[in-house]
């Protein structure tokens, strides 16, 4: 047999040995205390089991006050049971602040019960750690402010037929007046319209000609055609 395991023998057997010597301590200190038959061997189940659940609540959740409470409570009610039955006091005629102890406890082991069962566990007192600041939000690139709007482009000229320019006879009679399309016409008038609400003035015939795109002959022909 290994060394191991003679030592975990060994501290089971003082562990049962020390628990049957407490039991009967409390088991007789009850019975003295007037509380006979059954009711003399729940006293000693009462207190270990209270010892038990108030260390058991120590080693999960860690220190905290209630459970020590429980714990030094339970002890003392066992400690007290040991050393009562050694001598100290007489049994056969046990004190009144005894009595009244044993008459007690199935109360106060009740609460002490019920409180560790259901009481929450006590948070840690230590700080979480910090976590990692949220990274700053990423500028926005700042836009350019939109263009503003540009007019809408003038209408192009329509397109003029072209004319020959016939040579000029060398004759002292005027030369015949150039025939304009009445199309030609109209889109003169439409662009000295827009001029004049432009700019107030009336067109002159060398924006007029610039506008249209033709020739001098045939703006000096419209621009009398528009007078």
């Amino acid at each position: 047999m290994s060394r191991s395991s003679l030592r975990v023998d060994a501290v089971l057997v003082q562990a049962v040995i020390a628990g049957a010597l407490s039991f009967a301590h409390l088991h007789d200190l009850a019975a003295a205390a007037g509380q006979d038959g059954w009711k003399a061997w729940a006293y000693p189940i009462s207190v270990d089991l209270l010892l038990v659940a108030a260390w058991r609540r120590l080693r999960s959740d860690g220190p905290s006050r209630l459970a020590w409470c429980w714990f030094l409570i339970a002890l003392v009610a066992s400690l007290g049971a040991n050393v009562a039955t050694a001598g100290f006091l007489d049994l056969n005629d046990p004190p009144a602040l005894l009595r009244l102890g044993v008459a007690g406890w199935p109360a106060l082991a009740f609460l002490g019960g019920t409180l560790l069962a259901h009481s929450p566990a006590t948070r840690s007192s230590t700080p979480p750690a910090p976590t990692d600041p949220a990274p700053a939000p990423v500028a926005e690139v700042e836009r350019e402010p939109a263009a503003a709007a540009e007019p809408d482009p003038e209408p192009e000229p329509a397109a003029v037929p072209a004319f020959e320019e016939t040579p000029a006879l060398p004759t002292a009679e005027p030369a015949p007046a150039v025939p304009v399309p009445a199309a030609l016409v109209d889109h003169a008038r439409k662009v000295a319209d827009d001029h004049r609400a432009r700019t107030g003035a009336r067109i002159d015939t060398a924006t007029l000609r610039a506008r249209l795109g033709v020739p001098p002959h045939m703006a000096d022909a419209i621009a009398a055609q528009l007078a």
